[in-house]
């Protein structure tokens, strides 16, 4: 038997793999970047929340995870970002229900709710409570509801940006009360609660997460949480049930989005990433401390959940008489 020389052998197999075709080149889990855009100024609800819960998401995920705050015109901006993204699972956003108010709210929008994102999750949702600033004289909501009906134009009340559901909140309270303030938009949840704080505006509502600390030091006055019972996270607040205005409820819901035309498959894998990362005890803990409630839903739920809102929203919005812009 002819033995092959070891060399000659190595020398012919490194030629016949040259002549292979090339295996498509892998990212490593390593190199992956998942980027939640956030159409959110820092210090929001949404924005405490994708933070909680980023580094349980990226170890479910099994790539890098980045935030990045992109607000202006209310989340128009950081929406319009996510809708041109690549539909891969590397782009994706947290919101709130501004996303579906917007179309009654304005006139034109650069994208299509109801058709250029892809619905991945409802995750929960988080609390909201109407505060005030402490000089106004006001030490709970009938006494508010009174001082506006006293001076029509003499109140003020700030929101995170006209259409959003912190300003959708403020005019469903003066609706169902029959009071009259007027509006102060800021640029984000941040510059708002700043000049609550500052006593530039009298009154807004808020997500809990953006006000405990103040609340805790006094800097800020709760008049009550737009929920129907009280909270674990904050028991001393009282409902407006309890006060005898319980017809006034908010619920501000939030969830994940990606863009326009994402694999079924990979839409289903953010999704049960996401109920890893917001189920890790960690992330709990935090949710708990927030007073979210976190219920992760599923898919179809979310696809279904967004489109019965878009109309619900329109309704609303017509009630209380807010006009496209």
């Amino acid at each position: 038997m002819t033995q092959t020389n070891p060399s000659r052998r190595r020398a012919v197999q490194a030629l016949a793999a040259l002549s292979l075709p090339a295996a498509p080149f892998a990212v490593r889990a390593q190199d992956k970047v998942v980027k939640f855009i956030l159409p959110n100024a820092t210090g929001s609800g949404v924005d405490a929340i994708t933070r909680a819960m980023q580094p349980a998401f990226a170890k479910a995920i099994g790539a890098s995870v980045i935030v990045e705050n992109q607000p202006g015109a209310g989340g128009i901006v950081g929406l319009q970002q996510l809708g041109r993204a690549a539909p891969d699972g590397t782009t994706l956003s947290v919101v709130s229900n501004n996303v579906v108010i917007f179309p009654s709210i304005h006139k034109t929008l650069p994208f299509d709710v109801a058709t250029d994102f892809t619905p991945i999750t409802i995750c929960g949702f988080t609390p909201l409570v109407l505060v005030v600033n402490p000089k106004l004289p006001a030490k709970d909501a009938r006494e508010l509801i009174a001082l506006m009906k006293a001076k029509p134009d003499g109140v003020t009340y700030a929101s995170s940006g006209a259409g959003t559901i912190l300003h959708l909140a403020a005019a469903m309270f003066l609706d169902e009360f029959g009071a009259q303030a007027r509006h102060v938009p800021y640029k984000g949840v941040g510059p708002m609660v700043t000049d609550l704080l500052g006593g530039h505006v009298d009154w807004g509502v808020v997500a809990l997460p953006s006000a405990q600390g103040h609340l805790k030091t006094g800097a800020l006055r709760a008049l009550g949480v737009v929920t129907e019972k009280r909270l674990a996270a904050a028991p001393e607040i009282p409902t407006f049930v309890e006060q005898g205005l319980g017809k006034y409820q908010v619920e501000a819901w939030f969830g994940v989005l990606g863009p326009k035309g994402m694999a079924p498959a990979e839409v289903q894998r953010i999704r049960d990433a996401v109920a890893a990362a917001l189920a890790a005890p960690e992330t709990r803990e935090i949710m708990d401390k927030q007073g979210n409630v976190i219920n992760v839903s599923t898919v179809e739920y979310a696809q279904k959940h967004v489109r019965s809102e878009l109309a619900r929203y329109a309704a609303v919005s017509k009630k209380i008489g807010l006009e496209a812009q």
